[in-house]
């Protein structure tokens, strides 16, 4: 494991001791690319809390970190001594410890953001590990759709950007995030799935344009 690295500013006394546990990138120190690392490390940067990052290469596979977490593989987090392993599970308990006024709330208003766009990674992984050039076709028109339907959420406007009592038609949203103009738990979730996708396609395929929403 590397050195732990504090993240937003100075802890103050009566702040909660928290340590992000990730996955190294291939220089065994730097952060990898893993989403859901990527996705705790988000939610804990918009709650403003500060907290130190260990980055784990596990092809080392330090003791330290079998003796801290057994059978346990990152992402995970240590909050105040105490281990908590299961990302969903961290992702609800940051929301309920770390709230306002203190910290930032990052629910998400309207159910709906939530599930945006929650298959594409899905859809992704099936294209992008298909040995079958038959079904090559077929598993990209179903990449896509899941994308167009994500940039059909985005330019749909919200419960809360339509204003009943005005004669103007509002059709296109201007927010800037999933849920509003501010990020959420569902930005966090799918932000650093989509940057993979992006990724990917730019480097494997060389076709920005393939996907020109992202």
């Amino acid at each position: 494991m590397s050195l732990s690295v504090p993240q937003n500013g100075i802890k103050a006394d009566n702040e909660p001791v928290i340590e992000l546990f990730v996955k190294a990138g291939s220089d065994g120190e730097s952060i990898g690319n893993c989403p859901f690392s990527q996705r705790l490390f988000m939610i804990l940067w918009l709650k403003g809390v500060v907290f130190n990052v260990t980055t784990v290469d596990l092809k080392r596979k330090p003791a330290d970190l079998q003796n801290l977490a057994p059978g346990t593989h990152p992402p995970f987090i240590t909050f105040n001594g105490e281990v908590k392993t299961d990302v969903n599970k961290i992702e609800e308990f940051l929301e309920d410890v770390l709230s306002p006024p203190k910290f930032t709330k990052l629910s998400a208003r309207h159910p709906e953001s939530n599930t945006a766009g929650m298959d594409i990674f899905a859809k992704f992984s099936a294209f992008i590990k298909n040995s079958k050039p038959d079904a090559n076709e077929g598993l990209e028109r179903g990449l896509l759709k899941t994308l167009q339907k994500l940039n059909d959420y985005l330019h749909s406007p919200l419960p809360d950007e339509i204003d009943h009592n005005s004669i103007e038609d509002i059709k296109v949203s201007t927010r800037k995030f999933l849920d509003g103009d501010d990020m959420t738990l569902a930005d966090c979730n799918l932000l650093p799935k989509l940057h993979i996708v992006k990724v990917t396609v730019e480097v494997v395929f060389s076709t920005p344009g393939l996907f020109w929403f992202l």
